[in-house]
């Protein structure tokens, strides 16, 4: 894998990260509180892709699956006015319809079309890579082995590119599985929110089978993902226990604890919120890393530091390994000379 890339703030999009400020210090109990967490460049586009629908065409704005995997930025969305739905026989004809940060296959884009729905596709662009890369390896006849969870809807999207071609591997475990046409024509891809270090594992052992797999011409890993491995990576030899903040369904949340276990932290737990927080965790822990997923909003870490503060956590003390800026433009759909009149979508 190349190295982790660095990003810095953009001015051209609000910035959604929430300033920690006003969180009570007392006690001298530490938190680690990693840098770079939290929103991402596709996440802050596919929310601000929901509210500039809103803003712009009124409620309701359906959106296909989750916007992006967290339980908060949902409902929150829903108490707004959007509508998520499973799938588009759902939206009433000539709706407005967002694709999520996720992405979808060309089979969900059909049906949208029949159903005249007027979509605006949030997929975020390290996604649509992946689903480029799939495509382009698909017309050079290639078996391609794309390393992610299944049933993730990431996954289906960047699947349903080829599926006569594309073959889910689901860690190092499934490698023995694997069955290719021609050893010659084999490349790996992956899903963006995976653990580096897995991943590569899966890489390893599908070499011994195939010595001859290609690699995608770039990381398929996102930026985001690989830098908040890193800050805990960083911070988990140091903690007695380190809180995630992040839903169960964000790959990337749940692979930052595992990542924390595996380097050290001697605990490791997963909240949505800080009333989630059992504090028995805090018997005998003396300092606590703290990180979020790449799809939780800043104000949800502020609860968690003010609730540990409250349990004599008081020296913060950051742990940066990179910064980030890299942004992403609206999509198209929202720009100026593309956004849809309102009564074009009810006529």
């Amino acid at each position: 894998m190349s190295q982790t890339v660095v990003a810095l703030p953009n001015p051209r999009l609000p910035q959604r990260r929430e300033r920690l400020q006003d969180v009570p210090i007392a006690g001298d109990k530490k938190i680690l509180l990693a840098a770079p967490r939290g929103y991402c460049a596709g996440v802050d586009r596919a929310v601000i892709t929901v509210e500039q629908a809103l803003e712009r065409h009124g409620a309701p704005v359906y959106v296909r699956k989750q916007i992006v995997h967290n339980r908060h930025v949902v409902e929150t969305l829903t108490e707004r006015g959007v509508v998520f739905v499973e799938e588009t026989d759902e939206v009433p004809e000539g709706a407005i319809l967002v694709f999520s940060a996720h992405g979808v296959s060309p089979a969900v884009r059909e049906s949208a079309e029949e159903r005249k729905l007027h979509t605006i596709d949030a997929t975020c662009p390290l996604v649509t890579k992946v689903h480029q890369e799939a495509k382009r390896f698909a017309r050079g006849d290639y078996d391609i082995l794309l390393i992610g969870h299944d049933g993730h809807e990431e996954v289906e999207g960047t699947a349903g590119e080829a599926p006569e071609h594309v073959q889910l591997v689901s860690g190092p475990d499934a490698v023995d599985s694997v069955t290719v046409r021609d050893e010659d024509r084999v490349v790996w891809v992956s899903q963006t929110t995976l653990s580096v270090d897995e991943t590569m594992e899966t890489v390893r052992k599908l070499r011994e089978r195939f010595p001859k797999l290609q690699d995608p011409p770039s990381d398929d890993i996102c930026y985001a993902t690989q830098n908040r491995q890193v800050a805990v990576k960083e911070m988990a030899p140091r903690c007695d226990l380190v809180i995630v903040v992040g839903s169960g369904n964000s790959s990337n949340s749940v692979r930052l604890v595992e990542v924390a276990l595996q380097a050290g932290a001697k605990d490791a737990r997963l909240v949505d919120y800080a009333r989630e927080v059992d504090t028995s965790w805090f018997d005998g822990v003396t300092t606590v890393g703290v990180t979020s997923g790449a799809s939780v909003p800043e104000v949800l870490v502020r609860g968690v530091l003010e609730l540990l503060a409250e349990h004599g956590f008081g020296d913060v003390e950051p742990v940066q390994t990179a910064q980030e800026s890299l942004v992403f433009s609206l999509p198209r759909e929202l720009r100026p000379s593309r956004v849809l009149k309102v009564a074009d979508v009810t006529s």
